[in-house]
């Protein structure tokens, strides 16, 4: 449970190592699915909820786009296919064993029921090594997705404020919190003196 106004506790990675690690898994591992999952949070920022919601339409069609209505604050939002999902999307559809139709959900158990966030939060901490500090949850993609942004385009306000409009947020300072800047900030303060 979250208190409104509390930051969250989720840890971030580093993208690449990221995008690195889902790729491996979609590719080699018998449980594929996680690492979908993972490449989708990590090129979308989508929360775990979200992403459990989308259905093969979503990333197989012409337009490189596709639109959500995001369960938390129902707000709707516009997600581009960028080539990292692309990649991940047909390199998953030749793993899947059974015949897709579009209208089906991607995060399918072998129970074929659509997986929970407790499910994913369990499954990412089977594969993503917990360093000392590392708080794994589906959270962490998000996370994850905010810094690489932030860091991306050069630690700017400009950055902070695309980035609070992505996530919904209520304003810049949330975000920035958020994304724990100020305390990363203020630690370098004392680490570099």
């Amino acid at each position: 449970m979250s208190i409104k106004g509390s930051t969250t506790t989720a840890s971030y990675m580093d993208f690449d190592k990221l995008i690195n690690l889902g790729f491996r898994i979609i590719k080699n591992e018998s449980n594929f699915k996680i690492g979908l999952i993972i490449l989708v949070g990590a090129n979308t920022g989508l929360r775990a909820s979200d992403i459990l919601s989308l259905r093969h339409f979503h990333l197989n069609n012409t337009t490189g786009q596709f639109s959500i209505r995001e369960k938390k604050t129902g707000k709707k939002r516009i997600i581009t296919i960028n080539d990292h999902l692309k990649r991940a999307y047909s390199i998953f559809l030749s793993r899947c064993e059974t015949p897709i139709d579009d209208d089906d959900f991607l995060f399918v158990s072998q129970k074929n029921t659509v997986y929970t966030v407790r499910s994913i939060n369990r499954l990412l901490k089977e594969v993503i090594p917990n360093k000392k500090g590392l708080n794994v949850s589906s959270h962490l993609l998000r996370k994850s997705f905010g810094r690489a942004v932030w860091e991306k385009f050069g630690e700017s306000e400009k950055s902070l404020i695309y980035l609070s409009e992505i996530f919904n947020h209520s304003s810049i300072s949330l975000t920035r919190r958020y994304l724990g800047i100020r305390q990363s900030e203020i630690s370098n303060i004392y680490t570099n003196l």
